[in-house]
């Protein structure tokens, strides 16, 4: 790099603004922070793609199952987070889970409909306990555990019909492929985790 990049780069670092972790403000209210939250939150967002993942890879059924079952555990796991804040500590927890989700995608593992719904369960009450946990110290109110859950909901929805409607072939290994990589992720982000990141 050339000596002005390095200044620039150098400038904007001190000029930098502190960086706040659980709640981000998007400046159109508590509603759509929530929603930003869930998709600016890696944790978060690759937990619900694996179980979508994973749910689409078990058919329309499960898929559906697990479609209400994920935000309604959420919120439930929201609500209870949101009078305990030491709920907040658990994200090793959160990780486990999207790697769980990850490693039965990239396994195609022969999960019934009620194995999947109940691993929605639990991954959606963690998840939720810790968001509402770490939504409520920064002042959120509960639109934005609304608009959480209703971010949930719509990726959830989205991915786990497209891969449902998938056929045979590349297409289903693609999606191992990608629970994989998810799978991969929670590992990375359990090392780090555990070195004290």
């Amino acid at each position: 790099m050339k000596p002005l990049a390095w200044l620039l780069f150098g400038a904007a670092a001190l000029a930098a603004t502190p960086a706040y972790a659980h709640l981000v403000e998007t400046g159109f209210g508590a509603f759509y922070d929530g929603i930003a939250h869930v998709v600016l939150t890696p944790a978060d967002l690759l937990a619900v793609l694996a179980l979508a993942l994973l749910a689409g890879q078990r058919g329309t059924s499960a898929a559906r199952f697990a479609l209400f079952a994920l935000p309604l555990a959420w919120f439930g796991g929201g609500l209870i987070g949101a009078h305990w804040p030491a709920a907040g500590t658990l994200s090793p927890g959160t990780t486990l889970t999207f790697l769980l989700g990850g490693a039965l995608v990239a396994l195609d593992a022969r999960i019934r409909d009620v194995g999947v719904a109940l691993f929605a369960v639990a991954a959606g009450s963690l998840h939720g306990l810790v968001n509402g946990a770490t939504m409520t110290p920064s002042g959120a109110s509960g639109l934005a555990l609304g608009g959480a859950i209703t971010a949930v909901f719509v990726v959830m929805a989205l991915v786990a019909a497209e891969v449902t409607a998938l056929p045979a072939g590349w297409p289903r290994i693609a999606v191992r492929v990608g629970g994989s990589w998810i799978a991969a992720a929670g590992l990375l982000m359990l090392g780090w985790l555990a070195r004290g990141g």
